[in-house]
């Protein structure tokens, strides 16, 4: 279907809520059973399997006992109640993943409230501070991106952001990703609205989970460079918060930066991570084209340094730098590719332009939407065949909506630098996309 077509509202509306109920049915009745039927017939145990409980055991540990997160046995306790029991080493169907403490330290102040809580009611309690963190994320998107949206559009992007596979995964496991993605939605909002300070203050716990703020704060520190004078007050402010951070945990774990740079590469050693490029192409060509991507991403911050926080232009970058995050964290974990939702927003935005300027880009749009569309439809088939077909056979099909997860930010990302440089080179002078 050609962008532009008129879409009459209703049947937009339907469509996203059917995707969003396909996919958190699918996620019940097809996912989530035969993960149990695998898990008992291999003998794997299941705790809790919350995302959240290594960081807030970690915290009460540090916090209440002063016992060390990264420690080997921290980890055991953790293990006990994330799986029900410690992991084995002689059993070969044991999990991988030992669910060590592999955050800063400084994440436990953010954990502080909560430590003095029944892990059962801070893991229900936290769902609906996700849930509600989640939607304002998207609809503060709306408003970076400075794109004015009916109602109907913006509950049709709500449903289909709460629909995603990112946020289904995110949500069930109470990832922390879907908290720094809310920081950084709501700290861009405060720089945009010229809260410099408050910005920086945000950015620096989001920085909780580095991996994913690392190319962003990279380009925020280029257009800080770019207009000194008028942006130091962001720089200033990240930077005493992170001083603060660091100093902190310092005080409360002496010598913890090492620990955390341990507790990193045996996490990247016992999960055996890899990227997004890694997983499609494998090493060495995976290192060449992330490197290409980011000399790309650097090309086109450097050209947008100067652009006020407030225009099209910036926006743009933002979501590109955060899309290409994707591609290079150390990870494949799909809850991270809720951080390519701003650059599908601009792409949407952009859709008559991109669509009406080449053969190519055509191409190029229709195989992201079909990527993009996959998991929506796939799920919500299998969500479907789950009340007619037993569950054996529906439950086989359960990796057919994660056939084009992993593209899709490739495409996503490659489909942004094309459009802005093919609009760079159109143009005889200015900025690129805005």
């Amino acid at each position: 279907m050609r962008p532009g077509v008129s879409y009459k509202p209703h049947w937009v509306v339907f469509a996203a809520v059917l995707f969003m109920v396909g996919m958190w049915t699918y996620a019940d009745r097809v996912l989530i059973p035969y993960q149990k039927v695998d898990a008992a017939a291999h003998d794997r145990p299941r705790g809790n399997l919350s995302d959240l409980y290594p960081r807030w055991l970690g915290a009460r540990e540090l916090l209440l006992h002063g016992r060390d997160p990264y420690s080997p046995e921290v980890t055991r306790e953790i293990q006990v109640g994330f799986y029900g029991r410690p992991l084995d080493p002689s059993r070969p169907d044991d999990p991988r993943d030992q669910e060590g403490f592999a955050y800063p330290v400084y994440v436990v102040f953010c954990l502080a409230p909560t430590i003095g809580l029944p892990f059962a009611i801070l893991h229900q309690g936290c769902y609906w501070v996700l849930f509600l963190l989640t939607c304002a994320t998207t609809l503060l998107w709306l408003r970076i991106l400075r794109r004015a949206a009916p109602l109907w559009m913006q509950f049709s992007l709500l449903a289909l952001t709460l629909g995603s596979p990112a946020v289904m995964q995110g949500l069930k496991l109470r990832q922390m990703t879907l908290l720094v993605a809310g920081l950084i939605a709501i700290a861009i909002t405060l720089l945009v609205a010229d809260y410099q300070i408050a910005a920086g203050f945000l950015l620096a716990l989001a920085t909780i989970k580095p991996q994913l703020v690392v190319l962003l704060l990279c380009w925020l520190a280029l257009w800080t460079l770019g207009d000194w004078r008028r942006r130091y007050r962001l720089a200033v402010s990240f930077l005493a918060t992170m001083t603060v951070l660091v100093a902190a945990s310092e005080w409360y774990l002496p010598h913890w930066i090492p620990r955390f740079w341990r507790a990193i590469q045996e996490y990247e050693h016992y999960t055996a991570s890899a990227s997004v490029m890694d997983n499609l192409l494998g090493a060495p060509w995976s290192w060449v084209f992330e490197l290409l991507a980011c000399a790309a991403v650097v090309g086109v911050c450097w050209r947008e340094r100067r652009q006020a926080a407030s225009t099209n232009s910036f926006a743009f970058t933002l979501s590109l730098a955060l899309a290409t995050t994707i591609l290079i964290v150390p990870t494949c974990a799909n809850y991270n590719q809720v951080l390519v939702i701003p650059a599908l927003l601009v792409l949407a935005r952009e859709r008559r332009t991109i669509w009406q300027r080449s053969f190519v880009n055509r191409i190029l749009f229709l195989l992201t939407g079909t990527l993009v569309l996959w998991p929506w439809l796939s799920s919500t088939v299998l969500a479907g065949l789950s009340f007619v077909l037993p569950p054996p056979t529906v439950e086989r099909g359960w990796a057919i909506p994660f056939w084009t997860v992993i593209q899709i930010p490739v495409a996503v990302a490659a489909l942004m630098l094309a459009h802005y440089y093919q609009t760079t080179f159109t143009a005889s002078a200015g900025p690129g996309p805005s």
